[in-house]
């Protein structure tokens, strides 16, 4: 088992302190980068269709199809990665997953449906676990538990700027160049950030552990307590999928263009506050309690969205949930980094990531099909209470 504990940043384990140390920055940076495709690829997706006239229906399942291909490809690319090394799979992944971004427009999604799926699906596929990446480096680049706590926090505000930047960027793009410019960016970004990780010395000098014995095909999912936390975030990433759908949606409802880019956006910008609030102080109690009071938030924060609210509403609305976002991410990295056998946590972390990607295909699909907007708002509500659920039910097992 990993050794971090879940205390709170001690001295000289501040932001300022993990940033300078070396490395971090730039891995931290290229890992941003490199993940943007994940951020701009559902609203590229969702442009592109919208763009050639196609029905919101077609355009919300394959963005569910590419967030849902992502989630299976993590865990498998994720264990390939404690196997062989992190430049070995990070590098051919991205350049399949960039290829396919290049493609996509050149299928005519409308009319060749079929042929825009299997490109989307090869794009999901290959996306490379660079987040589960960083989280195996963490224990090489800062030994310091304390420091470790602080880093995870930063990482998991940080994350926020992917969705901020990403559905900006990809709006951004599609309106002065057209959907297709904005996949050609994507397509770009990937390569870019995936190329500032594994140049850099801690990710190629990362070695696999060796191994004892032969590993349990099931993986770290033979761990009671990873169970439960990664079948409760899947309700998390319902609530996370419905978001560009109820964004969109609302759009074309209330004629506000730039809604579809500005409310996911709003919604990472209370998570970065969020996280970066959370990783300034040792709060009391355990990573496992630290769950359920955040989930506690982030359920409750969907209630103001129900009514339809006015474009301005309704973005301030969606800062709330994301404010509790960023601290339930770091209390379930926390929990994860503590239950994972050892050897195996490029392959925890990539399941946790997958499990939340399930949980936005799932919920970009039903948002997607809701003919009513009180129904589309009512998904991400109903993910968020079901993690809450389990969570609450199940806590013992994640403090074992």
């Amino acid at each position: 088992m990993s050794t971090t504990t879940a205390c709170g940043p001690t001295q000289d384990s501040g932001y300022r302190a993990v940033l300078g140390t070396p490395y971090v920055a730039r891995l931290l940076g290229g890992t941003l980068i490199g993940r943007l495709p994940t951020g701009m690829a559902p609203i590229a997706i969702l442009l592109l269709v919208r763009a050639e006239h196609g029905p919101l229906a077609l355009a919300g399942l394959l963005g569910a199809l590419y967030g849902l291909a992502c989630a299976l490809g993590q865990p498998l690319l994720g264990r390939l990665v404690d196997r062989h090394g992190q430049a070995r799979i990070l590098v051919p992944a991205t350049i399949a997953a960039s290829t396919a971004f290049l493609l996509l427009p050149c299928t005519g999604p409308v009319r060749h449906p079929v042929l825009a799926a299997l490109t989307v699906l090869v794009a999901g596929l290959s996306t490379p676990p660079l987040e589960a990446g960083l989280r195996s480096l963490w224990p090489v680049l800062l030994p310091d538990a304390g420091r470790q706590h602080t880093a995870l926090s930063l990482d998991s505000s940080t994350q926020g700027l992917v969705f901020v930047a990403g559905p900006l960027l990809a709006t951004g793009f599609a309106a002065g160049a057209g959907a297709t410019t904005a996949l050609v960016a994507t397509a770009a970004l990937g390569l870019l950030g995936t190329g500032l990780v594994v140049t850099s010395h801690p990710s190629r000098a990362w070695t696999p552990s060796e191994f004892t014995e032969a590993v349990h095909w099931t993986g770290p999912l033979r761990v009671p307590g990873l169970r439960v936390l990664f079948a409760a975030l899947i309700g998390t990433g319902v609530a996370l999928g419905a978001v560009n759908v109820l964004a969109l949606s609302a759009t074309e409802r209330h004629h506000a263009g730039w809604l579809a880019g500005v409310m996911p956006a709003a919604l990472s910008i209370g998570s970065m506050l969020g996280g970066l609030a959370y990783g300034r102080h040792a709060w009391p109690g355990s990573p496992a309690r630290h769950l359920v009071a955040a989930s506690v938030g982030f359920a409750a924060g969907w209630l103001p969205l129900l009514p339809d609210p006015a474009p301005a509403v309704a973005v301030l609305g969606a800062v709330l949930p994301g404010t509790f976002l960023a601290p339930l991410l770091t209390a379930a990295f926390l929990t994860v980094d503590r239950l994972a056998p050892e050897g195996e946590s490029t392959e925890a972390f990539a399941w946790l990531i997958a499990c939340i990607g399930v949980g936005q295909a799932a919920g970009t699909a039903l948002a997607s099909l809701a003919s009513v907007p009180l129904l589309v708002a009512a998904v991400p509500l109903a993910g968020a209470a079901f993690a809450l659920w389990l969570l609450h039910r199940f806590n013992d097992r994640l403090s074992a």
